[in-house]
């Protein structure tokens, strides 16, 4: 044998001994990664579930008087039921705003008291003897205020309020009118100092 027919059976042997050498090892690869696919396998899930708490104030009655025909002297109550109907607690102010639309001023005149208990008797006075027209307690302001009333979810309390219009009352009062509303302002305790 020459040595260009060496040379040739040798490059023959060497790819042939290649190719081999790349079959075994795509047999080899293929092999490991069939058996990566046998493993033992498990999972599990968990949810979280959620719902947002309440803040709900509901007042009984929701006219508080209703008073006609009043002269010097005269004087009524009625007892007004505050509850939280809501799953959180609140705390609330009361604030007032009258009317006087005949340019009379009753509401300068007529006397508040809003104390907690049913009425007649009453506990703790929360306002007045005072204007009618100025009325409040606590300050609808966010966050904890100075005579602020707090309620858990669920609980209620009675404020008696307590009217009056004094026997002092001048004539230039006479068939004069007035309307009042009460604004009852809550806000959630929670994450609220």
């Amino acid at each position: 044998m020459d040595q260009a027919t060496n040379s040739k059976t040798g490059s023959r042997r060497r790819r042939v001994g290649l190719i081999a050498l790349l079959a075994g090892s795509a047999l080899l690869t293929l092999g490991s990664s069939i058996s990566t696919l046998a493993v033992f396998t498990d999972s599990k899930t968990a949810t979280g579930s959620f719902s947002a708490g309440t803040v709900s104030l509901t007042l009984s009655p929701t006219t508080v008087f209703t008073a006609a025909a009043v002269f010097p002297g005269d004087a009524g109550t009625q007892t007004v039921a505050v509850t939280n109907s809501g799953t959180g607690t609140l705390r609330y102010a009361v604030t007032t705003s009258a009317t006087n639309a005949d340019g009379l001023g009753l509401a300068g005149q007529l006397q508040l008291t809003i104390a907690t208990g049913a009425c007649p008797v009453s506990g703790t006075v929360l306002y007045g003897p005072a204007a009618l027209g100025s009325a409040a307690f606590g300050n609808p302001a966010t966050g904890n205020q100075s005579g602020d009333r707090v309620l858990a979810g669920g609980a209620s309390e009675n404020l008696c309020f307590a009217w009056s219009l004094p026997s002092g009352t001048g004539n230039a009062f006479q068939g004069a009118a007035t309307t009042a509303t009460f604004t009852f302002a809550s806000e959630q305790t929670a994450n609220n100092p």
